[in-house]
């Protein structure tokens, strides 16, 4: 059995008594990307670091986005020339440090008559768009005929098809990344807890931040965190968190996305699709992922508190009659819908005539009051992004010789150590010689493989050391130890696809994984039910539209 670190609620409770009694030199505050980036960046250089989140970890923008690793093709046409370079620069490097997270994916770009965009004019973008990647391109990009682009994706509308463009780029598991980066953090000595919510501030003479206090959620406890420097990564809830400490001018712009997911068997794409709207210069895209094809999103300002959103009828029906006309022959309805999630951007305002104008570059802002502020961004880019936000605090607050001290972080290493990309290839290579001796069938192992590579070899130890012999209760069993995983709706949303993918959302398993979390925490039947609640209350809310 392969040795891990452990990043369990045990865990959890340890690194909230050492927050009360060490002296950081940097707290976090936010535990999405950017956040989990920040905290695995300065803890890999040495750093003493310690990273607060509110609710559970990922649980805002970074579990809501559309699920991709890419360069942004759209953002050659605001000319953003910048940042698709450093974005599928980033994708390069992420396919080599989490390769069991993120995957190469076709994408097709079908071109009709009276578009935004003609064939000639798109063949160029694509051509600057594999450019910018130098080279690093799991495929270069083709250009297909109409005829081609119906065999290919022959459930596309035909009429006035031109042709397409395929190309290269990558989806990914977004809340699972965020984990896997805070176990890196971790194992590289940082001190993290979710739910542990950001109170008031305790200033200096000077006015500057020294200290924070907060409060464990889950048992009511009070800690005070010292630090030397501290960051907020809360992405939408920036300028709150902000007004909350002192007098503050917002600076964003959020924008609401909604995503729906549907089954593969009723629009059973291969390749992704990239679907314009010309309207509003808007992108839509329908992505194959495991049993699910997702489509999104939708771009829209946003003024309401962050924790507020949900999708509407409006925002389904919108979707929904962009995928009609791409897709006129697959007759999808709202009755074809498995689940849909909605998110909120934190973009900063620029000026920008619409929402979908507005730029993903990322915005540092380091006060005077002992607080570095960080918005806007794109997940492909939260490593780069980590890393400036750690060179912009070393730079203002720490001593040439810390800045020497820390100057190297190892952000380029793999996330997980025994899940290189040739031990991702071993480990599913050997998976279907698993199945026998663990009672499963070969495409459980292959499945558990993919997903976690030589370290579905831990999964399955510890379910049969615990008696357990279902993939998903062994899961459930895993992320209790290994992801800080409380709450049971915190598994179904965050650890596992099944809210998503499933068409009954994994309610059939909910009694066996239910049993599972409630031998880890102890729980008694009221909190069973409770917790079971929590799952079905999230479901009204999030798909209140039906």
């Amino acid at each position: 059995m392969i040795k891990f670190s452990r990043f369990s609620f045990n865990e959890r409770l340890k690194n909230i008594n050492d927050m009360a009694s060490c002296d950081f030199d940097l707290c976090i505050i936010g535990g999405g990307i950017t956040g989990a980036g920040t905290a695995r960046d300065a803890a890999s250089r040495g750093m003493k670091v310690c990273l607060i989140e509110q609710n559970d970890f990922a649980s805002g923008t970074s579990s809501r986005s559309s699920k991709l690793i890419h360069g942004g093709i759209r953002y050659l046409e605001n000319l953003e020339f910048g940042l698709v370079f450093e974005a599928l620069n980033e994708r390069h490097i992420l396919f080599d440090i989490a390769p069991h997270l993120v995957h190469p994916l076709s994408f097709v770009l079908p071109v009709y008559k009276g578009g935004r965009v003609g064939m000639f004019k798109m063949g160029l973008g694509m051509w600057l768009y594999d450019t910018l990647a130098l080279l690093h391109t799991p495929k270069f990009h083709e250009r297909l005929s109409a005829n081609g682009t119906m065999n290919k994706v022959p459930q596309l509308r035909e009429d006035g098809l031109l042709g397409s463009y395929m190309y290269s780029d990558a989806y990914m598991d977004d809340d699972r990344l965020v984990i896997e980066t805070l176990r890196s953090a971790h194992r590289y000595g940082g001190k993290l807890a979710n739910y542990i919510k950001a109170g008031h501030g305790i200033f200096d003479e000077g006015g500057r931040l020294k200290a924070l206090e907060a409060e464990d959620k889950i048992s009511g406890k009070k800690v005070t965190i010292k630090a030397k420097h501290f960051v907020s990564t809360v992405g939408p809830w920036t300028d709150q968190f902000a007004e909350s400490l002192f007098e503050w001018k917002k600076i964003l712009r959020p924008s609401k996305g909604i995503h729906l997911t549907l089954s593969r068997e009723r629009l059973p794409l291969q390749e992704a699709v990239v679907m314009a709207t010309d309207k509003d210069s808007r992108i839509i895209f329908g992505i194959p992922r495991h049993d699910m094809v997702i489509v999104g999103t939708t771009d829209t300002d946003f003024k309401e508190s962050p924790e507020t959103v949900h999708s509407t009828k409006d925002d389904v029906s919108y979707l929904l009659r962009i995928v009609d006309g791409y897709f006129p022959e697959a007759k999808i309805t709202e009755g074809d819908i498995i689940a849909s999630y909605s998110g909120v951007r934190p973009l900063v305002a620029d000026g920008s005539s619409t929402e979908s104008k507005t730029s993903r570059e990322h915005v540092i802002l380091h006060t005077q009051r002992n607080v570095t502020f960080v918005a806007g961004g794109k997940y492909t880019t939260y490593r780069r992004m980590a890393r400036d936000i750690v060179e912009v605090v070393l730079k203002e607050e720490f001593s040439l010789e810390e800045r020497v001290k820390y100057a190297r972080n190892q952000t380029r290493e793999v996330i997980n150590p025994i899940i290189t990309p040739e031990k991702l290839s071993e480990a599913l290579a050997q998976s279907y010689m698993w199945a026998a001796e663990y009672g499963l069938t070969e495409a459980e192992t292959l499945k558990l493989a993919e997903r976690h590579g030589f370290e579905a070899l831990n999964i399955l130890e510890e379910g049969e050391r615990a008696g357990i012999h279902r993939p998903w209760e062994m899961e459930a069993l895993f992320a209790s130890h290994n992801t800080m995983c409380f709450h049971l709706k915190d598994f179904m949303l965050r650890r596992t696809p099944l809210f998503l993918a499933k068409r009954d959302h994994g309610f059939v398993l909910l009694d066996a994984i239910t049993e599972v979390f409630k031998k880890e925490r102890g729980w008694s039947e009221l909190q069973v039910e409770e917790e079971k609640q929590l799952y079905k209350d999230h479901l009204k809310f999030e798909m209140g539209w039906r």
